[in-house]
C-alpha cells in the first residue's frame, strides 16, 4: 500500500479508520506556516524513515511519530486513529477550497493567534468561516517566546515551560491569553486554557505555543489527537476498499502530463486506471487516470522527475492525478471514482454537489470571480451580509466576457468585478480600458468588500455633488431698510440672507397669502464691492434684481425667496436633505410649508 498514513495500532478496526484532516487558519504573520513547518520539522527530526509522508498538498504524521514528539502526553495505546493529516497550505483560502459533501473537508482546524496581537481582521474572518461550516477547532496562542523576559525551553510541554517562568513573564502572558479568551467569548465561544477545559464539546481549548522553540507543540498535537479520537472516531470510519472520493485542491500544468489536479482524498481508494468524474467549469468531466503522483523524498526533490508514480492511494491523503481533459477542472470541485456504479449516476452525484455550491444571483448586481468554488461561496456569503447583490459568480481569472457582463448592470455602482485571488487576463485589461467597469482584486475577502463599499460611497458622494451643482438651492432673504441704491433697471438693494444660499441668476418670489408671486431675477451679487456668485446665511450683500421697481413690486423690509422649481424641491427633500446645511433645510422647509398650504401634494 503506497499510503503510509494507516497503522495497526489500537483495535482491529484501525484499518478502516482514516486519518483526521487538520487545517491551519489565522491572520497574516501570526505564524501559521511557521507552526506547520515546526510540526513537520519535528516529525522529520524523529529520524526514522516514514516518520512523515509528504503528500500533494498535505503532510501525514503517523500516530507513533506524534507519540514520540508529544512524549507522555500521547500514549499510542490510547488511540486507534492512524495519526494526523495536515493541509500544507494554511489559511482560509485552502480551508474554503477543501470541501466534502457540502461542508468543510477539514475535520478539525487550528486557529493561530499571535498572543501579543490578539484577534485581527483575518482572525475574525477565519472564525466566521469556522462557524459557518461548524468545524471543531483549537486555538494555538503563538509566539509565547516573544514575551519580554521569556526563558525558552526547546520543545517542552507548555505547562512546564509556563511554570518555570518568572511571575512577571507569566503575568504578561496571561494578559495576552485572556484577551484572546475574551475575543472568543465575544464571537460566541466559551474558551479557556486547554488544561482547564473539562468538556471540549462545549469549550474551546487555548494552547499557548511557540512555533520557533517548539514549546507547546506537543500539547497541541495531544489536544488534536484527543479531540479526534473522542469526538470524531465514527466520522473517520471509511471503506478503504470503496470507490475513492476527494476534492480538487488545485489545477496545475505539469511538464510531460499537461493539466493535472491536486486532490485530497477523504474516502475510499483511488487507483491508476480508474475512471473518475471531476467537477468542471461547464459540465462534469469524465476521464481515466493515467498516473497517480506523489513527491519524491525531500532528498531527491531537485531531480527533474519530481514525482514518483504510485498504484493507488487510500483516504486520507493528497495526490496529484494526471488524466486527459482536465483543463476545465475547478478547484474546490468533487472528484469521484466510477467503479461499481453507472457513469451517469456518478455524474449526477457530482452535479448535485456542484448545485449545492451555486451562488444565488439577481437581475442586477456585481460580477464575482474567485479561484475556487469554496472561496466563491465565502465571497457570496460576505457580499450577502453586506447586502451587495450578485449578477454573476464564477470560478476563474477575470476574462473579457466578465467585463462585458459587468458592463450590462443597470446601476452604475454595480458595473464592477470583484476578484478574489485571481488574475486579470491581458485581453480583459484591454476591454477594461474601453469600458466603465471597475475591478477590485485582493486575496482577503473583507478587504475586497471594504474596497468596493468605499468606491460606492465615493461614487454616490460625487453624484450628489454633481446634482447639487445643478440644482437650485433654497434661500430666504430680506431687503434691508435704508439700503436702496437704485430703484429699477435693475433695482439694487442691500439684503440680509436669513437662511440658505443666495445664488446669482435665480428667480425671486414673494409669498402673498401663501401664493408665490415672481418679482424678478437676480442679476448680480456684491460683497464689499466684489462680485460673488453666492452668499450664505448670516451675510449682508447688495443685489441687483431685474424686473421690479422698489416702492412698487418690492419694498424695504420685504421677505423674499429664491424660487424653487417643484422637481428640485422634491430632490432636495427626498434625496439630498442630508447633504445640505441645516439652514438650507430650514429654508427648504419654510418654502415647502408655504407651497403645501395651498397644495398639500406640492413637491411630493
Amino acid at each position: 500500500m503506497s499510503n503510509d498514513t494507516s497503522t495497526d495500532a489500537g483495535t482491529e478496526d484501525a484499518a478502516t479508520l482514516r486519518t483526521p484532516i487538520v487545517a491551519v487558519l489565522g491572520h497574516v504573520d501570526h505564524g501559521k506556516t511557521s507552526l506547520l513547518d515546526k510540526i513537520r520539522g519535528s516529525a522529520v527530526s524523529e529520524g526514522e524513515s516514514g516518520a512523515i509522508t509528504q503528500h500533494i498538498g498535505a503532510t501525514a504524521v503517523p500516530l507513533e511519530t506524534i507519540s514520540s514528539m508529544a512524549g507522555e502526553l500521547v500514549d499510542p495505546d490510547d488511540f486507534d486513529l492512524p495519526g494526523l493529516l495536515f493541509i500544507d497550505t494554511p489559511g482560509h483560502h485552502s480551508f474554503s477550497t477543501l470541501r466534502a459533501r457540502g461542508g468543510a473537508l477539514a475535520d478539525i482546524a487550528i486557529l493561530v493567534v499571535d498572543v501579543n496581537d490578539g484577534f485581527q481582521p483575518q482572525t475574525e474572518e477565519a472564525i466566521d468561516i469556522i462557524q459557518r461550516t461548524g468545524t471543531p477547532f483549537v486555538v494555538a496562542a503563538n509566539k509565547v517566546d516573544t514575551i519580554p523576559g521569556w526563558n525558552p525551553n526547546e520543545g517542552a510541554p507548555i505547562k512546564a515551560s509556563y511554570d518555570a517562568q518568572s511571575e512577571r513573564v507569566r503575568s504578561t502572558l496571561d494578559e495576552g491569553l485572556y484577551d484572546i479568551i475574551g475575543d472568543l467569548s465575544s464571537a460566541g465561544f466559551s474558551a479557556d486554557l486547554y488544561w482547564r477545559v473539562q468538556e471540549f464539546q462545549r469549550n474551546i481549548g487555548v494552547v499557548p505555543v511557540s512555533a520557533m522553540t517548539g514549546e507547546g507543540v506537543s500539547d497541541l498535537l495531544a489536544v488534536l489527537m484527543g479531540l479526534s479520537q473522542r469526538y470524531m472516531r465514527e466520522e473517520m470510519e471509511v471503506d478503504v476498499s470503496g470507490s475513492g472520493v476527494g476534492t480538487v485542491l488545485e489545477v496545475k500544468e505539469e511538464r510531460g502530463f499537461g493539466a493535472t489536479i491536486d486532490v485530497v482524498v477523504y474516502d475510499g481508494v483511488i487507483r491508476e486506471g480508474d475512471t473518475i468524474v471531476v467537477g468542471g467549469m461547464d459540465e462534469p468531466i469524465v476521464t481515466e487516470i493515467r498516473a497517480l503522483l506523489q513527491p519524491r523524498p525531500l532528498a531527491e526533490i531537485r531531480t527533474e522527475n519530481r514525482f514518483e508514480r504510485v498504484d493507488e492511494i487510500e483516504a486520507a491523503a493528497g495526490v496529484k492525478i494526471a488524466a486527459p481533459e482536465l483543463d476545465d477542472a475547478m478547484a474546490g470541485a468533487p472528484v469521484m471514482v466510477v467503479r461499481d456504479r453507472p457513469v451517469e449516476a456518478v455524474v449526477d452525484d457530482v452535479r448535485a454537489e456542484l448545485a449545492e455550491l451555486e451562488v444565488e444571483t439577481e437581475e442586477d448586481g456585481v460580477v464575482v470571480k474567485a479561484d475556487t468554488l469554496g472561496s466563491l461561496e465565502a465571497m457570496a456569503d460576505a457580499l450577502r451580509e453586506a447586502e451587495i447583490p450578485i449578477l454573476r459568480a464564477e470560478v476563474g481569472d477575470i476574462a473579457p466576457r466578465d467585463v462585458a457582463v459587468a458592463g450590462t448592470a443597470n446601476e452604475a455602482t454595480y458595473r464592477a468585478i470583484l476578484g478574489f485571488n485571481v488574475d486579470v487576463l491581458s485581453n480583459a485589461e484591454d476591454e477594461l480600458e474601453e469600458s466603465e467597469v471597475e475591478v477590485f482584486v485582493d486575496d482577503v475577502i473583507y478587504q475586497l468588500v471594504e474596497d468596493y463599499e468605499a468606491f460606492v460611497e465615493e461614487r454616490e458622494r460625487a453624484q450628489q455633488e454633481t446634482i447639487l451643482e445643478k440644482i437650485v438651492r433654497p434661500c430666504r432673504f430680506r431687503i434691508l431698510e435704508d439700503h436702496v441704491f437704485r430703484q429699477s433697471d435693475p433695482a439694487v438693494v442691500g439684503v440680509e440672507v436669513l437662511s440658505g444660499t443666495l445664488q446669482n441668476n435665480r428667480h425671486v418670489v414673494a409669498f402673498e397669502n401663501n401664493e408665490p408671486e415672481r418679482k424678478g431675477q437676480l442679476a448680480g451679487i456684491q460683497e464689499q464691492g466684489e462680485d460673488i456668485s453666492e452668499a450664505r446665511a448670516g451675510t449682508r450683500v447688495s443685489v441687483a434684481i431685474d424686473g421690479p421697481t422698489v416702492g412698487r413690486q418690492i419694498d424695504e423690509g420685504d421677505e423674499l425667496w429664491t424660487e424653487l422649481p417643484e422637481k428640485h424641491a422634491k430632490i432636495l427633500e427626498q434625496e439630498l436633505a442630508d447633504e445640505i446645511p441645516a439652514d438650507e433645510r430650514e429654508a427648504l422647509q419654510g418654502y415647502l410649508d408655504k407651497q403645501r398650504s395651498r397644495d398639500p401634494f406640492w413637491g411630493k
